[in-house]
Formats: structure tokens, C-alpha cells, sequence
């Protein structure tokens, strides 16, 4: 395509840059864009206000205006997010513009059948669809009937950093996950009042606000568990503040629910920090392993206090597991990709539906 054919319009949810709630999505979101635009393409970005994905009338229309002001043939790319609640928007501009559908949840994975049936339709009208994860492209090819070539694959990508020293004892550990149920912070909770016979400490770093009084749930159960002196919600963090926990910590403790990708525990591996989590979702790609077949990492099932206690309490018990494990992690770093082959993938598909 000639430079002059490398233009697209974005539409992602607004907020995208809102350092009070940083979410998966819109990091995914903001390395896209600047990564497409470095690489010569013009990006109209408009961010549309709403409550997504289950917005209003208001919003609804203010999509729609949006969507009818972009010229015919217009390639635009819009997140799933704003997408999937909306396809009696979505669908009517599709027949007139080159829509592709970043979606960074899969299919069901907001537990609601009219949601999943109202995505299947926004989907169906797409020229092309692209999913963070294999898992997650495997999960909208089973669920609805879209052509496989439609469907494709753009991983999240890290920015590498510093090795943390980490300590020999490995008892500081560390959750990046916002303060919600699908995050599984109950269950972390139950796990390490099994294992607190040993020394450890948990940072817990996310948004307290996006759902409060879950928030407060946690911290009443760290209590009750006799726990909560070694567990410390220290709220959002990013940049250097974030940074400065991951270089405190000895290995990430993650026990979600879902995860289509699992942006976290990359960016511990760009660190060379072992990873303890659930197998969900994309966690496993994410993890990923070496050549001999070994993870950086020990996966445990969602929802299982027990087998996460015995994870973290093998971690803790066994120095030569510690080992075993920063060393895998720090191998493995050098193998994750920068966010520059993530643009690069998304804007070969914006290429080829432009055509």
C-alpha cells in the first residue's frame, strides 16, 4: 500500500489514558496506536464516552454520528469493548466501511448470554477480527461460525526491563490485578491463610475504586483470616512506583478467574520474576516455556484455594525450586516480544481488509 493508503480511523472507549484506571485493554490500546502510527500509517483516534460494554441510548447515538461522519470505504478499528455491546450500530455501517474488531475479552467471558448473542452479530459483520491470545481466537471460532481466515492473532507485546535480585527466602510476593471478583483475590486470601505458618508478605497492587465494596470485602476477609498485617492493598500504580514493586517482589501471584491473555505475568517475565497462577485463558501463552519444555512458572486450577496454597507453600519450602524457576524466568524474558510485532500484525491486517 502506498503511504497514502495507510490511514485509519480508531475508536476505543474514553479514558484510554487515564492513569486512575489502567486497565489491560487500554495499555493494549495505547502501544497499538503509537506503534501503527511509527510505522507510517495516519490514525484518526476517537475516544467514545459510555458506559461500555452496556452503554446507553446516549451513547449509542454518539456512536452512530461517529460511525456516519467517517467517509465510505473507511478502514476503521474498533474495540471490542465499544463493538460487542452495540451491533444495531455496528452492523448498518459495516456494510459501508472496512470495520476490524480488536477484541481483548472472548466469547462469554462477561457471563451473559444476551451479550455473547449480541457480540456474535457485531463479529458476523466484521471484515476481520483480532484476538489477543490463541486461546482466544480458538474460543470465537467455537463459539460462532466466522471464517477462520477472518479471525487473527495479535499478543499483547512487553517492554523489557531490569533482572530483579529478588531475595533467597522468596517471601515477598506480589498480585498486579484490580480489586475485582474475576481477579480471584478471595481465593489468594484462602490460600495464604493455609501457608501462614510460613514467612511471607503480599503487596497487592490495583484499582480499589472500580468496585468498592469488594475492596472493602477483601480487606475484612485478610482480617478475619488473620493475615491482614501481611497483606498491603497499595491501589493503582504505574510508571516508576510500579516498577519499584516489581523489583521488590520474589515471585507474581496471580489466581484469576478469566484472562484472555494475561498481560501481568509478561511483564514479571520481562523482569526474570517467577510466576504463581491460574490456568485460564491465555495464562498459559502467556507463561509460555523453553525449548527443553520447562515454565517459568507453576499453574495451578482457578477457584482452588488448596492448590494454590500448595504452589506458594513449594515455592517458599524448596530453594532449589526458586532457583529452578528464576532461572527459567529469566530465560524466557528473552524470548517475549516487544509491543513492535504486536503494531505490526494489527496494521498487516488494517492493510489487508483496505484492500
Amino acid at each position: 500500500m502506498s503511504p497514502d493508503q495507510l490511514r485509519a480511523q480508531v475508536v476505543v472507549p474514553a479514558g484510554i489514558d487515564d492513569s486512575r484506571r489502567p486497565s489491560g485493554g487500554n495499555v493494549y490500546d495505547r502501544h497499538l496506536v503509537d506503534g501503527i502510527v511509527s510505522l507510517g500509517w495516519s490514525l484518526a483516534v476517537h475516544e467514545n464516552p459510555g458506559a461500555w460494554p452496556c452503554p446507553d441510548e446516549r451513547a449509542r447515538l454518539g456512536l452512530w454520528r461517529l460511525l456516519a461522519d467517517m467517509p465510505d470505504g473507511s478502514t476503521v478499528l474498533v474495540d471490542g469493548l465499544v463493538a460487542s455491546g452495540v451491533p444495531e450500530v455496528l452492523v448498518p455501517h459495516s456494510r459501508r466501511l472496512r470495520v476490524v474488531v480488536l477484541l481483548h475479552m472472548p466469547p462469554g467471558g462477561r457471563g451473559d448470554q444476551s451479550a455473547t448473542c449480541r457480540e456474535q452479530s457485531a463479529l458476523a459483520a466484521a471484515a476481520a477480527v483480532v484476538t489477543t491470545s490463541h486461546w482466544a481466537r480458538d474460543r470465537v471460532l467455537s463459539s460462532y461460525s466466522l471464517p477462520p481466515d477472518r479471525v487473527h492473532v495479535a499478543e499483547p507485546g512487553v517492554s523489557r526491563a531490569a533482572v530483579v535480585s529478588g531475595t533467597p527466602g522468596g517471601e515477598n510476593l506480589l498480585c498486579v490485578a484490580a480489586l475485582l471478583p474475576d481477579k480471584g483475590h478471595v481465593v489468594l486470601l484462602d490460600a495464604l491463610a493455609k501457608v501462614a505458618d510460613l514467612a511471607w508478605d503480599l503487596v497487592c497492587v490495583g484499582s480499589q475504586d472500580r468496585d468498592a465494596a469488594y475492596a472493602d470485602q477483601l480487606a475484612a476477609q485478610a482480617e478475619a483470616l488473620g493475615i491482614g498485617s501481611r497483606v498491603r492493598f497499595v491501589g493503582t500504580q504505574r510508571g516508576e512506583t510500579l516498577a519499584a514493586s516489581y523489583a521488590g517482589a520474589d515471585v507474581l501471584v496471580l489466581a484469576s478467574r478469566t484472562e484472555s491473555y494475561g498481560m501481568v505475568v509478561t511483564e514479571a517475565l520481562a523482569r526474570g520474576l517467577p510466576v504463581i497462577a491460574t490456568s485460564v485463558g491465555g495464562v498459559p501463552e502467556a507463561v509460555g516455556q523453553l525449548s527443553d519444555g520447562r515454565r517459568p512458572a507453576l499453574l495451578v486450577p482457578a477457584d482452588d484455594a488448596g492448590a494454590l496454597a500448595d504452589a506458594v507453600r513449594r515455592w517458599l519450602e524448596n530453594a532449589d525450586l526458586r532457583a529452578t524457576l528464576r532461572e527459567c524466568a529469566r530465560a524466557r524474558r528473552h524470548g517475549l516480544r516487544g509491543w513492535d510485532a504486536t503494531s505490526k500484525q494489527v496494521a498487516h491486517v488494517l492493510a489487508g481488509v483496505g484492500r
